[in-house]
């Protein structure tokens, strides 16, 4: 359960290259209370900020157990990082001799690296996953060895990976907060984002190839606001395996269950459990106002301001909030009220949390002379007596 905290926020400013202004702001907003913890299905599971990797909701989360078919995350991530996309490869006999769920793979077939990607993940086919382990590590062995290297470079610390697939094997096995760091991981890759997220994806392959559409398993891609994957699996040792991520106004979350009977409702528990934590707060209600200098005008600078009050959806109170503001030196008349001439952005350490455009407030011609107010003509004038007169 989160407790109410009370804000109080620190702005640095930093403004590039003509001047640097340090205000201090004092807000008096509290961050109330998550829902109550959901009661879930599943054996182990976990809730993470994607960004942060802080656990929001941990049941036996640090527990080993088979994770099934979202071990793919990882034989997809390795695929993508190894080459080009478009990159053609041919299939041998022990490249498509797997059991379980397949992308229809066959001997002599070609098929692109996005190819077996797309059809690990939204077919689960541990066809392209033998393929993927096969074409990068030469063996399942050797490949099974880089996919542990990573795991420890990401830090997944209870983790052994013995198969490409996630097909049961004595030592293949993770944990829930484990995978979720994986996911986490993976996420910021943007071609394996874009697959994990697309419900339907065509593809050729084929001898010869012909294009394909291939359907994602995730069920949460229709059912889940704001859902961006990530992975479904299942066996009979593991049972139902699941991880997913969601986005909701600026926040990501990742959600993983293990041996879950029920894993969708599951996720959209969690989702709603996690979410209500974030509350939005307006990061910069300052009065300050900035200048640019001006250039071709008839003024020597123009007064900026943020398009819009920047808002981040925040668990906890920033221990240090830094706004910086991106402007060059200078501008040439003229200028339109509403021109974008910079960037405001807003970090809690490297973190950033928001960034709005900073625009000018006032129109400025091109001449050195000021804007003269308009004559009254003669009959303006002369109808403005006559109303004196009545």
């Amino acid at each position: 359960m989160l407790k109410p905290n009370r804000i109080i926020i620190k702005i640095s400013i930093s403004v590039f290259t003509f001047f640097c202004v340090t205000v201090t702001l004092f807000q008096g907003a509290i961050l109330p209370n998550a829902a109550v913890e959901p009661a879930i299905s599943a054996s182990c599971a976990v809730l993470i900020d994607a960004d942060t990797l802080q656990i929001l909701y941990e049941k036996d989360a640090q527990k080993l157990a088979p994770m099934a078919s979202t071990t793919k995350i990882m034989t997809a991530l390795l695929m993508l990082e190894s080459g080009d996309a478009g990159e053609w490869f041919t299939m041998t006999t022990p490249m498509v001799t797997v059991e379980g769920t397949s992308m229809g793979l066959r001997p002599s077939d070609q098929v692109t690296r996005y190819g077996l990607v797309s059809g690990m993940m939204l077919s689960s086919g541990n066809d392209a996953a033998t393929a993927a382990a096969y074409i990068l590590g030469g063996s399942i062995t050797a490949f099974a060895a880089m996919m542990n290297a990573r795991a420890a470079q990401i830090g997944m610390k209870n983790t052994s990976f013995v198969t490409p697939s996630g097909l049961d094997r004595d030592g293949h096995q993770s944990t829930a907060y484990d995978m979720a760091l994986l996911a986490a991981h993976a996420l910021k890759n943007d071609a394996f984002r874009a697959v994990c997220s697309a419900e339907t994806i065509k593809t050729a392959y084929g001898n010869p190839p012909f294009l394909r559409t291939l359907t994602n398993h995730n069920r949460l891609l229709q059912s889940l606001d704001g859902c961006i994957g990530v992975k479904t699996g299942y066996t009979k040792r593991a049972g139902r395996c699941l991880v997913s991520a969601a986005e909701r106004n600026g926040v990501t979350l990742i959600a993983v269950t293990l041996r879950a009977p029920n894993d969708w409702e599951d996720h959209k528990k969690l989702y709603d459990y996690g979410f209500s934590a974030y509350q939005p707060l307006v990061l910069d209600d300052s009065a300050a106002q900035l200048r640019l200098p001006l250039v071709g005008g008839y003024r020597s600078d123009v007064r900026v301001a943020l398009a819009s009050l920047p808002t981040a959806y925040l668990l906890q109170k920033p221990t240090d909030l830094k706004r910086v503001i991106l402007m060059r030196p200078f501008e040439y008349a003229p200028l339109r009220k509403g021109k974008i001439v910079g960037t405001a952005r807003y970090y809690t350490g490297t973190q950033l949390l928001a960034e709005t455009p900073l625009i000018v407030r006032d129109s400025v011609d091109a001449n050195l002379t000021p804007p003269q107010p308009k004559r009254e003509g003669f009959l303006r004038k002369l109808f403005k007596r006559l109303r004196l007169l009545d």
